[in-house]
């Protein structure tokens, strides 16, 4: 059984080696901004659809794949990557002090039946987990942008990141927050028939594997 990561995601693919696993990373290629949905937690679901569908497509029969995508809901708008520095800046000045909603969506696609989308199981969801942002200064932004790392992340923020220094608090699961909800995905593993521990044995992380030959 091929197990794969539908994600360039570097905080999904470390967010699963922490956790014993070893993924194949392959990118879908899905092109995000032709999308639209009636709300975020929608949007996120389609976009981690669409991802885990097509590279399972590619990889055809014997794999199981997760697909994820992650937009922040604030006040109803669904916000994904900035797409450049000034709408970056523009967001922080708004969240700052306020809370938003990440919506991460996740989906499961097992295709050890065939080769035909048929024969394939598919488990999907969304997590979403309460963030409350900081009060920070505008200093603190630039210095924030210049990094450039909210440029490249769902709402211009990252939790395992530079931008941690920023969020105040959580109310759910932290892993969501970065990208993969390792309790959700936990349980849509477990309706299409694959446990972690089954992956822990088949798929084991360096590190993982490196403390089991240690034991």
């Amino acid at each position: 059984m091929r197990f794969v990561l539908a994600s360039q995601s570097p905080a999904r693919l470390a967010t699963l080696r922490a956790a014993g696993l070893e993924p194949e990373q392959i990118v879908s290629g899905v092109d995000e901004d032709a999308f639209n949905a009636a709300s975020p937690a929608e949007l996120a679901l389609q976009l981690a659809i669409a991802k885990a569908q097509t590279v399972a497509a590619n990889v055809g029969a014997g794999a199981v794949v997760i697909g994820c995508d992650s937009v922040l809901d604030f006040g109803g708008a669904a916000l994904g990557k900035p797409a450049d520095v000034d709408e970056a800046r523009a967001r922080w000045r708004e969240m700052r002090g306020k809370d938003g909603v990440l919506v991460t969506g996740h989906c499961v696609v097992d295709t050890r039946g065939g080769a035909d989308p048929d024969d394939w199981k598919v488990a999907l969801d969304v997590n979403p987990t309460m963030v409350r942002f900081a009060e920070v200064t505008d200093e603190e932004i630039e210095a924030y942008l210049a990094s450039g790392e909210p440029l490249h992340v769902a709402g211009a923020f990252t939790l395992d990141g530079l931008g941690g220094w920023f969020v105040e608090s959580i109310v759910g699961d932290p892993s969501n927050v970065v990208g993969i909800s390792l309790p959700l995905v936990r349980r849509l593993l477990g309706e299409v028939g694959v446990s972690v521990p089954e992956l822990w044995k088949s798929h084991p992380s360096a590190a993982a594997a490196g403390d089991a030959a240690g034991k």
